[in-house]
């Protein structure tokens, strides 16, 4: 019985993070028990045991007699969140020349999604797109651990995503650099596309740190 709870929670975690990452439950959103164990057919109990283990991931957050809210990321979070995520997506472009074509054919994938989603002005969907872009370049690693650490890492990003003032400003200039790096993965020049990995995820967290400082004033 606990071992069927513990799944059953496991998919309802997947079923939340997966929402959060798509950007449908932003920062501060209260999950009410009521209204997620109707909508997703699970008990309270085992909706209480997948908000344990997004609590676990930093996902949300219990308030005591308030009830779960969707967390909202401190500037400390942010610096932390790009910071492994360097590690993680450097390490699977150093696996690159050892990658199969269909990791290296996830990335160039994620980069035309966003393209596309761009044209038709759908920014939350290029935000995804580049989650998914930046998920399959850890993924070159071939590690299934850097794949789980990466699934909650990113989900945790959407959360920062949300304090942009304008999700087209901050995603627009990244299409076009992840199309630069999938081109330099295809063409064989690992060195150069860590290096431009390395300048863009600087750039990125400072733009997102700057963002939060403004509207902490």
């Amino acid at each position: 019985m606990a071992r069927t709870t513990a799944s059953g929670a496991q998919r309802v975690a997947a079923a939340l993070r997966d929402r959060i990452e798509g950007g449908e439950l932003p920062p501060g959103t209260r999950l009410s028990e009521e209204a997620l164990g109707r909508e997703l057919g699970v008990s309270r109990n085992t909706l209480r045991e997948a908000f344990r283990l997004l609590v676990h991931e930093n996902l949300v957050a219990h308030l005591l007699n308030r009830g779960v809210f969707v967390r909202v990321l401190e500037p400390a979070d942010v610096a932390d969140i790009y910071r492994m995520r360097a590690a993680l997506e450097t390490a699977g472009i150093r696996a690159a020349p050892g990658a199969p074509p269909t990791a290296l054919s996830a990335v160039t994938a994620a980069v035309a999604e966003a393209e596309r989603a761009a044209v038709d002005g759908d920014w939350r969907r290029v935000g995804t797109a580049d989650l998914r872009f930046h998920r399959a370049l850890a993924a070159l690693a071939g590690s299934e651990r850097v794949d789980t650490a990466m699934d909650r890492l990113l989900a945790e990003l959407r959360l920062a995503f949300h304090e942009m003032p304008s999700p087209r400003r901050f995603h627009e200039p990244f299409v076009a650099r992840n199309r630069a790096i999938a081109r330099l993965l295809t063409e064989g020049a690992h060195e150069r596309a860590e290096a431009e990995l390395t300048t863009y995820l600087d750039d990125a967290r400072a733009i997102v740190l700057d963002a939060m400082r403004e509207t902490d004033r």
